[in-house]
C-alpha cells in the first residue's frame, strides 16, 4: 500500500512538472519519466484544439435554426480538416527537424529550422486562405448541404477558411515548441487560444452588452479571434523571450536545404492524415446526401466525442517523436528505439485500462 501511495505521488509530482514546464534533459534519464512529462501537455494541448468545434456547436445549437446551424459548422469542420491536415504534416516536419538539432545541441539550428518551417506555412496558408474564402460555399455545396445550410452558413464558412494562417501557424509552432522538449509551452497557447473562444462565443452569438447578435458568423469570429491570440501568444514566446527556442529576424532568410528537408518529412504525413480526414469527409457528406440536416447535425455531435478517445494516442506519439528525434540527434540509437517500445508499453497499459473501465460499465448497464 505504501508503494503504490509512494508511486502515485511521484506520478502527481511528474504531472505537476510537466505541466508547469520545467526544462528537462530528454537524452538522458529514465524513458518513461520523459515520455510522461512530454505527453501530459501534448494530450491536453490536442483536447484543447478539438474543444473549439464542440464549443462552437454548443452554442449554436441554441439558436432558433440549431439544425442548420450545427449542419454548417460541421460541414465546414470536416472540410477544413484538410487545412488540420496541412498544419500537423508541417508540424510533424518541424518537430522531426528541430527535435534533431536540439539532440545535437544546435540551438541556433534548431531556431533556423524553425523559422524556415514558419515561412513554408505563411506562404501555404495564404493560398488555402484565399481560395477557400472565395469558393467557400461551393464547398459547402460539395458537401451535400441544403440550400438553407449554403445560404446561413457561407459566412460562417469563408471566416474559417480565412482564419487558415492562424490555423496552420498554431499547429506548426506547437510542433517547433514539442520539437524542442516544451511541451507545456504548446499547451498554454491552445489555453489562451481556447478560453478566449468559449469567452467570446456566447458574446458574439447571442448579443452581449454592447456586442451585436451575429448568431452563427459570430460563432466563427470568436473562433477566429481566440486561434489568432493563441499564435501571437506562440510568438511572443518564440521572437522575445528568451526560451530553448529562439527565432531571430535574419534566421528567415531562405534556406532551401532546410526547406526540402522539411517537406521531405511532412509531405508523407500530410497523406498519411489525409488518409484519416478523407474518410471524415467522405462519410460526412454520405450523411449529408442520404440523410436530413438534422441528422448531419447528429452526426456532426457524435464524431467530436469520438473525437476525444483518440487524443491520449496523439499525445503519446508526438512524445515519441520529440525523444526519437532528440536522441537520433544525440546519437543515441539505442535510448531512441527505448523510447519507441516504452511509449508502445505506456500505450498498451493505459488503453488496456480504459477497455476494461468500459466493459465494466456495459456488464453493470446488462
Amino acid at each position: 500500500m505504501a508503494f503504490s501511495t509512494h508511486k502515485l505521488q511521484h506520478f502527481f509530482k511528474l504531472v505537476k512538472q510537466s505541466i508547469k514546464g520545467e526544462e528537462h534533459d530528454y537524452t538522458k534519464g529514465n524513458v518513461k519519466v520523459a515520455i510522461v512529462l512530454l505527453a501530459i501537455p501534448m494530450i491536453l494541448e490536442l483536447s484543447l484544439e478539438s474543444i473549439f468545434a464542440v464549443v462552437d456547436i454548443y452554442f449554436v445549437g441554441h439558436l432558433p435554426n440549431a439544425d442548420v446551424a450545427v449542419a454548417t459548422v460541421g460541414l465546414t469542420e470536416a472540410v477544413i480538416s484538410l487545412v488540420y491536415t496541412i498544419g500537423i504534416g508541417l508540424s510533424v516536419g518541424a518537430t522531426a527537424i528541430v527535435s534533431r538539432r536540439i539532440g545535437e545541441k544546435d540551438v541556433i539550428g534548431a531556431s533556423k529550422s524553425g523559422a524556415q518551417a514558419i515561412i513554408v506555412s505563411v506562404f501555404v496558408s495564404i493560398i488555402v486562405a484565399i481560395l477557400g474564402y472565395i469558393f467557400a460555399p461551393n464547398i459547402l455545396g460539395l458537401m451535400g448541404a441544403k440550400q438553407e445550410v449554403i445560404d446561413e452558413g457561407a459566412m460562417f464558412s469563408r471566416i474559417i477558411f480565412a482564419s487558415s494562417p492562424a490555423i496552420i501557424l498554431l499547429f506548426l509552432i506547437n510542433g517547433i515548441f514539442r520539437g524542442a522538449g516544451d511541451a507545456a509551452m504548446a499547451m498554454r497557447s491552445l489555453w489562451i487560444a481556447s478560453i478566449i473562444n468559449i469567452f467570446l462565443c456566447p458574446i458574439l452569438i447571442y448579443g452581449v452588452g454592447p456586442f451585436p447578435e451575429l448568431g452563427l458568423t459570430g460563432a466563427a469570429i470568436a473562433t477566429a479571434i481566440g486561434r489568432t491570440v493563441g499564435v501571437f501568444y506562440q510568438c511572443y514566446h518564440l521572437f522575445l523571450k528568451d526560451r530553448t527556442i529562439k527565432i531571430l529576424r535574419h534566421y528567415f532568410k531562405p534556406n532551401l536545404e532546410i526547406i526540402k528537408s522539411l517537406l521531405s518529412i511532412a509531405t508523407p504525413a500530410m497523406l498519411q492524415f489525409f488518409i484519416q480526414s478523407g474518410s471524415w469527409i467522405v462519410l460526412t457528406y454520405i450523411v449529408s446526401i442520404t440523410g436530413s440536416t438534422d441528422a448531419s447535425a447528429g452526426y456532426q455531435i457524435a464524431i467530436r466525442n469520438v473525437v476525444f478517445f483518440i487524443l491520449p494516442a496523439w499525445g503519446f506519439s508526438n512524445a515519441a517523436a520529440t525523444l526519437v528525434g532528440q536522441n537520433l540527434g544525440a546519437k543515441q540509437t539505442e535510448r531512441a528505439e527505448q523510447s519507441v517500445f516504452s511509449y508502445y508499453k505506456i500505450y498498451r497499459n493505459f488503453y488496456g485500462i480504459c477497455f476494461s473501465v468500459v466493459c465494466s460499465s456495459a456488464r453493470n448497464d446488462y
